[in-house]
């Protein structure tokens, strides 16, 4: 059967949200031990409507008393349930006011990043991506400035995740290492297991398997402070041993599965489907899977296995037929998907705009203050240089006028005394002449 994780993995990830979620019921806000406790009471069960009339009693007795911590307590509980009932307006009002309660109160960051990555999860679930894009960008502008490693987790986190669903595995990889790093930083080791098996599902779908493999070891290294993750390692152990296609270890894989009390609880139920589906191709048991494969969630899931069903059938006009379906189905979905990342692209483009403006007027600044000095200096250099040239120029005209001066001064002393020499000469002769008479 050729390797499908479409349907597999966002079951996964969706088990995975669920662990992480349910890890950070911890008394962030210090309010009083009672209340906490039956805070702590609905968190484990978040998406229960019961849980609305005690938030809006809390919410209530927080806006009387002036006390955020209750307020922001029963907004944490309210906005799961709406995301259930699929209220987004209520949702992302809730999460909007937990934010303006907490906007200026770096003291309460931990329940700040840990509330709106749980609202990024929810909103990748309902397909939201470019919101969740913004989200997670902003919480990693916020935990950058203020250096807080465990927001800079969730937000690289959350980007991993979307780089995942849009079938960019080594971008997602890359996200998913950082965020790694940042929890080891946070000291939230807590993390650490869920982010080697979506690294290993990633390592999967690149058909590194060997990586893949190291990622589910290092994941298990935790199973016994939390024995959720060793039913998720063996899930993810499942789609490896069916992609390299060793039969042996996924037999042995599945029948642990199936011997675990914790499988039926905490798999997701296409999530167990599509491992059942593997299990029964690789026993050649067409009927059985095409059955399980019409109880899969989606319309996509559905026709993407029932293609690779007939196809191991060698029933290939069947399986064209479901690939047409499907090839109809991506077309709708990409578009979508393409819309969100114009969206996302549009967003991000305006605010590398913006932040391009504003270096570019700096530059501009500093390169007009250059050139004024620049000008200045040429204007200066060029009024020496002309200051020089007319210099020159006048000395030259000087020198002329006083050689023609000296010229015509000698001309004019050369003519005095030729004419002096003349009068001297008629003198002469005038006293010869009277001389003469006498």
């Amino acid at each position: 059967m050729r390797l499908t994780l479409r349907h597999l993995l966002p079951a996964l990830l969706l088990l995975l949200f669920a662990q992480v979620a349910e890890g950070q019921i911890v008394n962030r806000l210090k309010v009083d031990a009672p209340t906490f406790e039956r805070y702590a009471y609905c968190r484990m069960q978040r998406f229960n409507p019961d849980n609305l009339p005690f938030a809006d009693s809390l919410y209530r007795a927080g806006a009387q008393d002036g006390n955020f911590r209750y307020m922001c307590m029963a907004l944490a509980l309210e906005f799961p349930v709406r995301f259930a009932l699929d209220d987004f307006d209520r949702m992302d009002a809730a999460v909007a006011e937990i934010k303006t309660l907490l906007a200026d109160k770096k003291e309460f960051r931990s329940f700040y990043f840990s509330v709106l990555h749980e609202y990024c999860e929810y909103l990748l679930q309902a397909d939201r991506m470019s919101v969740a894009m913004l989200e997670a960008r902003a919480m990693e502008r916020l935990a950058a400035e203020e250096k807080q490693p465990a927001g800079m987790m969730y937000a690289y986190r959350i980007v991993g995740l979307i780089q995942s669903y849009r079938d960019n595995s080594y971008l997602a990889i890359r996200n998913f290492e950082k965020a790694a790093r940042y929890c080891k930083e946070a000291r939230s080791e807590q993390e650490l297991p869920s982010l080697q098996i979506l690294m290993a599902q990633e390592y999967i779908r690149l058909r590194e398997f060997e990586k893949a493999e190291e990622h589910c070891a290092l994941a298990e290294a935790y199973q016994d402070f939390f024995p959720s993750i060793r039913i998720k390692a063996l899930m993810t152990r499942a789609i490896l041993y069916n992609a390299e296609k060793d039969w042996k270890s996924f037999d042995d894989c599945y029948a642990e599965l199936l011997a675990s009390p914790l499988y039926a609880v905490q798999a997701d139920a296409d999530a167990r489907y599509g491992i059942d589906i593997f299990y029964l191709l690789s026993r050649k048991r067409y009927d059985e899977a095409l059955s399980k494969a019409d109880s899969l969630g989606t319309a996509r899931d559905r026709y993407d296995t029932r293609q690779s069903i007939y196809a191991a059938q060698g029933r290939y006009d069947r399986a064209y037929g479901e690939l047409l379906a499907l090839v109809n189905e991506k077309d709708s979905i990409y578009i979508k998907v393409q819309n969100e990342d114009l969206a996302i692209l549009d967003a991000e483009m305006n605010n590398a705009q913006l932040r391009e403006e504003a270096e570019r007027l700096r530059h501009q600044n500093q390169y007009t203050i250059l050139l004024g000095f620049l000008v200045m200096f040429v204007i200066a250099f060029f009024a020496i240089l002309m200051g020089q040239w007319r210099l020159r120029q006048n000395l030259e005209e000087m020198k002329q006028k006083n050689i023609q001066m000296l010229s015509a001064r000698r001309a004019y002393r050369r003519a005095l005394e030729h004419k002096e020499n003349e009068n001297a000469t008629k003198i002469k002769i005038l006293q010869n002449s009277k001389a003469a008479r006498l």
